[in-house]
Formats: structure tokens, C-alpha cells, sequence
């Protein structure tokens, strides 16, 4: 199969065709996506999907339904597990290993509840080649060590893994990461929502492993379940680009299809048998924040998520009710005061082979579990009585067009978003094509509606009338953290209660097997060289021209009848109030209303006529220096072609006349606090390496300031005070000092809509200079914040050279080194923890090091206390050299398409990284030797240079003490 440069498809098997041992079983055309469906089976069993289409990114990926009986965690631990070594490669851990040596887009593996997924994507030909044969040998034949399960199962390790008199504890990778992923609220109201659902059925268990389960799971138990499962006849492919298809079947089929014989493995999931009657539960997640840490859902199951046009109504239902705040159920919900946001369960799930709906609230008291079912069950039949307008349901049918033609690499590659959608209908037995190609279902739904109400049916009957809902109430636990912690000593105690001395030393052997296992022989794994590294950098064309106080930037994309306008100000003087404000600015400005729209009016106005619109704080600084700051706030938004006058209105409206009003600033500041609590949890690390850089950059102290745990405290302290009129005061005066400013105004657009008329926004400007800054630094002090977790987030931050200084390629370098050969095998090889790693912003200069959900607090201090003991090491070579290198050329190659190629030129040149300045930086990057790293690492990653911060459930100085780091310690 070939494909043209134009994209038009020249060769194609029908359907009938033979290729191999795989038949074609259908071909049809996308012709939104400019692509072409090609379905295939093979003797075996096993299913294919081809998408045809011209672009140079391609992705791979293998399925498989894996059904849990148990929260032991078999399929999670399994997908890990595959993936240290097979039989091709017997090597410790080849995915990590292949991470630097491949210039991969993505490259990871996935479970779901009931399915487990190895995906990847890549731009180059050789590339990906060496993936998929790591990828497949992974999958169909992984060496499943003992090793590999202690590692990143679990394990009996004491506390010095050298003396078996210390303490004994629980370890493994995935044990660690799922204490850590339960201590969040969301993550446990998932896995309540499934069991409560779904009671009778493999929902009911927890398929990333309950850690209280995960010591269950044995050995044997985990070779079972890779033999009955990952087999040809249980398993889905997917690839997706212009790659020759029949070659591909071809590597498949010699290197998996040829090694089996046909199998059967009944997956099937059956329907969960109907309530007779409505039912509550209530579960508990370890959280101090009694006043304000419920949740309560109310949740259905509804229609089997394998029927496309079921699943499109459910979808435009759910966007209808609750997919904006001026929607019919998420308003009233909101007002009512009883919450701060959506409960984590809201929305429609098609992630259960029969689909569930939910509609609640979260940032409540549990005593309101009550008045939140009855709020939700009263305003459902009010709509249903009344009637939905139909202007909402063309906004709602308008964002659907809007997802079907876009195609963006924004977020994740486009050739795996395709994968996942079709991935479930397709494993339920759906039709695959139905999930990528709406037109059919909508012009179903249209003749649908013209015959008389849709949705109002829907509502009665699988809402209204539906026994099959439970109410869950997610209620916190002060207690919890500490009861926990005494269960698992009490497990431990218990599990280990019957060893002999024998035993016990065995556990030292395996703790000391582990911590000093012999190097992997890495010429096994296939490799890039550095003849692959793209050194040019994409030079899209556009055009600048000057209208008043605005530079207006405009380039032709082929984005697919979609246009995107930004609008950013580069920011005059702020005061130091004016500079905290800005993110809640950012984030406020579009949720309220704005000239003579309210906030419904504009929020309906944004759905019927965008793809959606939106502002963003930025920061930064120029290549040549680190310390001078500049901030700048950005308008975006994207429309149909059609609409693009009308998106050039609302962005003018939401510029020059934001209208605050008191009451949505109380809901939006409740907003941000549960919102902020939530990620603070599930993403530690990165606000960890915030309160870190604070103390070492200015960019970072800027960055703690406007968006750490320094400004959760300030929206708590909103909170509290609710002096709302006083916030709306100060955010008038912002938003007049946002249009004395300069303004570029950045158009992507097709060439027959390059000419849109962007007047009306650039002569709101009245020309400001831009302001430059230098904040003040944080003080110089390790920092400490306790939260509700059972692991630790850990980082320490240094504050390096700009961009154009000659060390900068080799700290890029450097990092990748770290993290690749040093960190990954110190702190999760060896200490458990689920990440760990180093990662330097050449831009910013910012060098940090992290772990992540990590056991450990001391111990990982004193390993990022030894970089210069590692880079010593007579181990270190050419070989490790080249693939960092390769690792840092993907960090500046990023996957761009049609709506961020040309923004992402013109923002750069705008900022001084010319696509020159940027090619001179990958050629610097290509002379970095190894004396370089070791050099730049003595010269600026040294501890009187450093910034330290941790998170965690406990305070850690008896356990830094060793490492001579005092904490300052505060509760979040």
C-alpha cells in the first residue's frame, strides 16, 4: 500500500482480500480525517485495525480484554512486568532502556478496567520497526522473572535491606504507586462507582490492585493470567499512518502468529443484572478535610456502550446537561451552594461495557449527601418536564463537528486517539467505524429529532425511572492515613509471622539481589544513531503587518475548515497584588459574562459558535538571560470556518468588557481550591520541584507565587473571607490595565479564511511597554508540606544558564543521562517508587530532580546528593552518550500539526528562540561529550546551589538528618 504526498490513497486491499494468513473484512472511507478504515482478521483469531492515512507519525498498538476476579492487581502488574524482558530481549527492563535509544512520540502501556493496551507512536520509519519487535516480543513472549516480580509487585524488604533484624515492610513499584494513586479522592471514587455499578461483574474489583490485595497475588497467579490472556486469539491490533500494510502483517505473522495455535478464552463481559431498587454507598478516602472534602454522585447505568448511535445520544445528552456552566443540570447544581464543583463521577462513562451516568457534587459536607440526590433527581425532572431548548442541543451537536474534523497531536498523537476511539466499542463487539465516523449517527440523530423529542424520553426512562442508580457518598477520614499505615503493619506481621530464619535471609538476599544487580547488556535492543536526529526545525510561513497598537501574525494550515486565533499581551507593570491575581484572572475571565451577554448568555454564545475559548498567565524570559521575567496573558480560541466573525466578537467582548459578578467568583474561587487539593495529590511532584525552584530561580519563585501551594493558601484565605466584591474590585482594575497594553494577535487559519477581519480586537490596545521583572526569591531553606498521602513527592532545584550559554546542551544532555542510567534504577529499580527522574527547560534554565508516589524520603535525598559519584563511574560510555543525546533531540523535535505548527514558530521567534537560535542549539547538543556532563554537573548541580522541597503524609527530618537537610514542615 502506498500512499501520495497529497494524502490520496492509491492502493488499498478489498475486502475479500488475502494477506497471508489475515482477511480483509472491510474498507471504508473517513473522509473527515482524509483516512481510510481497513479491518482484517487472522486465522488465529485475533483482530486488526488499519487506518490509511498520510501522516508521518504512526502508531502501533496491541490490545488485549483482561477480566480481573480480584483487586489483587494481576493485570496491572502483568503490564509492567511484560515489559522488563522477553525473550528476544532478555534484559531487565527494555521499555526504559529503549526510551533513549528511540525517537518515539509516545511510548507506554496502559489497564483499563477491563483491558490492557501496549501503544506507541513514532515519526521515523526505522523506529518504529525497533518498537513494534520489542513490543510484540513484550507482549507475546515476556520472560516474567521472579526478579521482575519482587521489583514491581511486591516483596517482603526490610527497612536497611542489609540487616534482618530491622524493620520488615512491604515494597514494589505498583504497590507503592497504587498506595499513593488511592490516596486519592478521585482514584477511590472510581473503583466505589465500579463496584457499586456494576456489583456482580469484573467492575466490582479494582484492576490497578487495591494495596491492601496486591500481597495475594502469588507468582504462579501471574504466569496464569499472561498464558490465558495474551494470546494471538485474544488479542486486538491497531496500527495507524502511511506505512505498507501488508510488510507489517508480514512482521507480525513471522515473529507472533507463527508461534501459536488457535486458542479459546471466553472474556465476554455478561450484563449486570438490573436493581430492583435504588441503592446508596458510602466509602471513605484518608483526608483532614472534613468540611469540605465530600462528594456525592448520583449515578446510573444506562445503554451498552458497543451501540454507536445509543452512545452518540448518551454523549450529546451528557454535553447538553452538564457539559458547560450555563447547562441545566450543572447550574442548578453549582447554585445551590451545597458544593464547590462536579463530582469526580459526573458525565457519561462509556469505560463499562454498559455505560454509566452521573451527576453530583464535590467541596461539600457528607451530611449534604441527602440534598444532592433530591437536587439532582428534582432538576432531571423539571428538564424533562419542561423540555430541553433545542439551541442547546445544536450547541451541543456543534462541539461533536468540531471533535470529528479536528485533527490535532495536542495532548496525545493523533494516530493513538483514533486507537481509543474505537477501542471500546470495538472490544464489546460495537462497530469500530461508527466511533470515527459520526456523519451516519448524526443524520440518524437529526431525522430522529424532527420526529419529535429524543433526549426528554431518555431522561424518563433511564434516569427518571430507572431502579438501577445508586447514590455514593465519598466521605473523608481523618483517621484513615494513620489506620492504614497500622493495617499494613499489621498484614506485614501477619504475612511474615510463619518465616524461619531460612526465609528471612532469603529476603536479604533478594533485597541485596536487587540493590546490586549486574548491568543489562544493552546491545541486544536495537537502536537510533545520531544520524536520525532531525537537526532543522519546522519554518512554517506567515506574514506580519502592523494595525495600531497590535502586530497581527497570519499563516496558511491545512486545518481542515477550523481556524485558531490567539491573542497574547505582553503585560505592562503589574503591582505585586495585580502579578498573584493574573492566573485566577486567566482562569475567571471567560466563566463569567462580558459586554452585554451574562454569564449563561456568554457561556451558550461560546458553545453554539466555538470549539471553545479561553486565557492563560504566561511567564518567562529570553535566551540570553534567566532573571529578567516577563509575563504576558493569552486569549485563545478555535471555530468552524463558518463562525469565525462570530469567534473575532466574543474574544473582542471578553477582552474589552469582562462583567465579574460576586456570586460566580464565590463558586470559582471554590473551584480552584478543591481543584487545586485534587492535584496537589495526584501530582506532587511537580508542585514539590515549584516550592524547590522558588528558592533558587526567579522564574519558579514567580511560578510558586502564582500557581504553587502558596496560592492555594491564598484562594483558601479567599475562602474564607468572602469578600467577593472586593475580589470583582481588583479583577476590574486588571482587566483595564490588560488593554493599555501591545497585543500579537496569531491567526492559523486555511487560505480562504486568512483574511479574516481582526480589527475589532486590535484596536482595543493602547501600546504599553512591556514590563520585564525580577522576583524576589524564596528563602533559601528546605521546605517540607504534610498532605494526606502514604508516599512522598520529592525534589531538589537548581537555577543554571539561559538558553544561548554554551552549557545549556550539555545540562539538557545531562538530565536525560540521569534519569535514564541513574535515577529510574536508584529510586524505582531499587527504592520502589513508581517514577524518578531529572529534567532541565533549557528555555528557563531550570534543572530539577524528582520522584514520584516514592516510598522514601532520606534515602532518595541522599541519591540526588550523589550525581557526581555516579558520573565518575568507569561504566559510563559512548553508548550512554549517544542515547542521551538522542533522548534530548525528542525533547526539541515535539509532535506539532495543523493547529499548533505555525503558533508555535511565531511564538517562539516573538521570544527570541528563532528557529536559527534553535538549530544552533541541536547542533551545539550533537558535540556534548561525556567530560561535558561531568563538568557542568560539578560547575552548577552543587548543593549550595540547590533548592529542596518535599510532600508527603509525614515529617521527614529524623529521616534527612544523615543528608544535614532541615525541613521547614506546614500543613496543606
Amino acid at each position: 500500500m502506498t500512499i501520495s504526498e497529497q494524502g490520496r490513497l492509491e492502493t488499498l486491499p478489498k475486502v475479500g482480500d488475502q494477506l497471508g494468513r489475515y482477511t480483509v473484512e472491510r474498507v471504508e472511507s473517513l473522509p473527515d480525517t482524509a483516512s481510510t478504515y481497513i479491518q482484517l482478521r487472522h486465522e488465529l483469531g485475533s483482530r486488526h485495525i488499519h487506518i490509511a492515512r498520510a501522516d508521518e507519525n504512526a502508531g502501533f498498538a496491541v490490545t488485549f480484554p483482561t477480566v480481573p476476579k480480584d483487586s489483587t492487581g494481576v493485570p496491572h502488574i502483568l503490564e509492567h512486568i511484560a515489559l522488563m524482558g522477553s525473550k528476544k530481549y532478555p534484559v531487565s527492563d527494555p521499555f526504559f532502556a529503549m526510551i533513549p535509544r528511540s525517537l518515539n512520540t509516545f511510548m507506554n502501556a496502559m489497564t483499563a478496567a477491563d483491558w490492557t493496551t501496549y501503544l506507541f507512536s513514532t515519526r521515523n520509519p526505522s523506529d518504529f520497526s525497533n518498537l513494534l519487535g520489542i513490543y510484540l516480543d513484550a507482549a507475546f513472549f515476556p520472560r516474567m522473572t521472579r526478579f521482575s516480580f519482587l521489583r514491581d509487585g511486591h516483596r517482603f524488604e526490610n527497612a536497611d535491606p542489609a540487616d534482618p533484624k530491622s524493620e520488615l515492610k512491604m515494597q514494589g513499584v505498583v504497590y507503592n504507586e497504587m498506595k499513593g494513586a488511592m490516596a486519592s479522592a478521585g482514584a477511590v471514587l472510581y473503583k466505589a462507582l465500579g463496584k457499586a455499578l456494576y456489583p456482580d461483574l469484573t467492575y466490582a474489583n479494582n484492576s490497578g490492585g487495591e494495596p491492601a490485595n496486591i500481597p495475594d497475588l502469588t507468582y504462579e497467579d501471574l504466569k496464569a493470567f499472561h498464558a490465558a490472556h495474551y494470546h494471538p486469539s485474544n488479542a486486538f491490533f491497531y496500527s495507524y499512518g502511511q506505512m505498507p500494510l501488508a510488510e507489517l502483517l508480514t512482521t507480525i505473522e513471522r515473529d507472533v502468529m507463527s508461534q501459536f495455535e488457535p486458542n479459546v478464552l471466553d472474556v465476554r463481559i455478561p450484563d449486570q443484572a438490573n436493581f430492583d431498587v435504588p441503592r446508596r454507598s458510602e466509602v471513605h478516602y484518608p483526608s483532614s478535610d472534613t468540611e469540605r472534602g465530600a462528594q456525592v454522585v448520583v449515578a446510573w447505568k444506562v445503554t451498552p456502550t458497543y451501540q454507536a448511535y445509543d452512545n452518540l445520544k448518551w454523549s450529546v445528552l451528557s454535553e447538553v446537561l452538564l457539559g458547560n456552566p450555563a447547562a441545566p443540570l450543572y447550574k442548578p447544581l453549582i447554585d445551590s451552594g451545597l458544593g464547590s464543583a462536579l463530582a469526580d463521577g459526573s458525565g457519561y462513562s462509556d469505560n463499562f461495557r454498559e455505560a454509566a451516568f452521573g451527576a453530583g457534587l464535590k467541596g461539600l459536607s457528607a451530611e449534604n449527601a441527602g440534598k444532592v440526590e433530591a437536587l439532582v433527581l428534582d432538576t432531571l425532572a423539571q428538564i424533562e418536564r419542561e423540555g430541553l431548548d433545542d439551541e442547546l442541543i445544536d450547541s451541543a451537536l456543534h462541539q461533536f463537528e468540531i471533535a470529528q474534523r479536528e485533527v490535532s497531536n495536542a495532548g496525545t498523537p493523533y494516530a493513538l486517539k483514533m486507537l481509543f476511539a474505537v477501542v471500546n466499542p470495538w472490544l464489546y463487539g460495537g462497530d469500530p467505524v461508527a466511533s470515527l465516523n459520526l456523519a451516519a449517527e448524526l443524520e440518524k440523530l437529526s431525522a430522529e429529532r424532527k420526529a419529535g423529542r429524543v433526549f426528554e424520553p431518555m431522561i424518563r426512562q433511564w434516569l427518571l425511572e430507572n431502579s438501577h442508580r445508586v447514590t455514593l457518598t465519598l466521605t473523608p477520614d481523618p483517621a484513615m492515613q494513620d489506620q492504614q499505615a497500622e493495617a499494613e503493619k499489621a498484614m506485614v506481621a501477619r504475612l511474615s509471622a510463619d518465616l524461619t530464619d531460612e526465609d528471612r535471609a532469603a529476603i536479604v538476599k533478594d533485597a541485596l539481589m536487587l540493590q546490586n544487580a549486574p548491568a543489562d547488556d544493552h546491545s541486544l535492543l536495537p537502536t537510533l544513531g545520531l544520524p536520525d536526529v532531525t537537526l532543522s526545525v519546522p519554518r512554517p510561513d506567515y506574514q506580519m503587518e502592523q494595525q495600531g497598537h497590535a502586530e497581527v501574525y497570519r499563516s496558511a494550515q491545512p486545518t481542515g475548515g477550523l481556524i485558531y486565533l490567539d491573542v497574547q499581551v505582553p503585560l505592562p507593570e503589574l503591582s505585586q497584588d495585580q502579578l498573584e491575581l493574573l492566573p485566577f484572572y486567566a482562569f475567571a475571565v471567560t466563566r463569567n459574562g462580558a459586554a452585554n451577554l451574562s454569564e449563561v448568555e456568554l457561556t451558550r454564545r461560546i458553545e453554539a459558535v466555538t470549539g471553545g475559548i479561553g486565557a492563560a498567565a504566561g511567564k518567562g524570559n529570553g535566551p540570553d538571560q534567566i532573571s529578567e521575567i516577563r509575563t504576558s496573558l493569552t486569549f485563545s480560541g478555535k471555530a468552524l470556518s463558518r463562525n469565525k466573525d462570530a469567534l473575532v466578537e466574543l474574544l473582542r467582548d471578553v477582552i474589552a468588557a469582562p462583567k465579574f459578578s460576586a456570586e460566580r467568583l464565590a463558586q470559582l474561587v471554590n473551584q480552584r481550591v478543591s481543584g487545586m487539593r485534587s492535584s496537589i495529590i495526584g501530582n506532587g511532584s511537580a508542585y514539590a520541584s515549584t516550592l524547590a525552584g522558588a528558592q533558587v530561580s526567579p522564574l519558579e519563585a514567580l511560578g510558586e507565587l502564582q500557581g504553587g501551594v502558596t496560592a492555594f493558601k491564598r484562594y483558601q484565605a479567599w475562602q474564607a473571607a468572602g469578600d467577593w466584591s472586593e475580589l470583582q474590585s481588583r479583577l476590574e482594575e486588571l482587566s483595564k490595565v490588560v488593554t493599555t497594553a501591545s497585543a500579537r494577535l496569531v491567526l492559523s487559519a486555511s487560505e480562504n479564511d486568512l483574511a479574516l477581519d481582526l480589527s475589532p480586537l486590535a484596536e482595543l490596545f493602547g501600546g504599553a511597554v512591556r514590563q520585564t521583572l525580577t522576583p524576589a526569591l524564596a528563602p533559601h531553606v528546605p521546605q517540607a508540606r504534610t498532605m494526606d498521602t502514604p508516599v512522598a513527592y520529592n525534589a531538589v532545584s537548581f537555577a543554571t544558564v539561559p538558553y544561548v550559554h554554551a552549557d545549556s546542551p550539555a545540562l539538557l544532555v545531562l538530565s536525560k543521562l540521569l534519569r535514564t542510567e541513574y535515577l529510574l534504577k536508584e529510586l524505582r529499580e531499587k527504592g520502589g517508587a513508581y517514577g524518578g527522574g531529572a529534567s532541565f527547560d533549557p528555555r528557563t534554565g531550570a534543572f530539577d530532580l524528582t520522584s514520584f508516589r516514592d516510598p522514601h524520603i532520606g534515602r532518595t535525598f541522599e541519591v540526588f546528593g550523589k550525581l557526581d559519584e555516579f558520573l565518575s563511574s568507569d561504566d559510563l560510555g559512548e553508548r550512554q552518550l549517544t542515547e542521551a543525546i538522542l533522548s534530548a533531540s525528542r525533547q526539541l523535535d515535539p509532535l506539532l500539526s495543523a493547529d499548533s505548527v505555525a503558533r508555535s514558530r511565531i511564538f517562539s521567534d516573538l521570544a527570541g528562540f528563532s528557529a536559527d537560535r534553535q538549530e544552533d542549539y541541536k547542533a551545539r547538543m550533537m558535540k556534548v561529550t561525556l567530560e561535558d556532563l561531568r563538568r557542568v554537573q560539578q560547575s552548577y548541580l552543587l548543593p549550595e546551589r540547590a533548592g529542596y522541597a518535599t510532600f508527603s503524609g509525614r515529617d521527614p527530618n529524623a529521616e534527612t538528618a544523615e543528608q544535614h537537610l532541615k525541613f521547614e514542615v506546614e500543613s496543606i
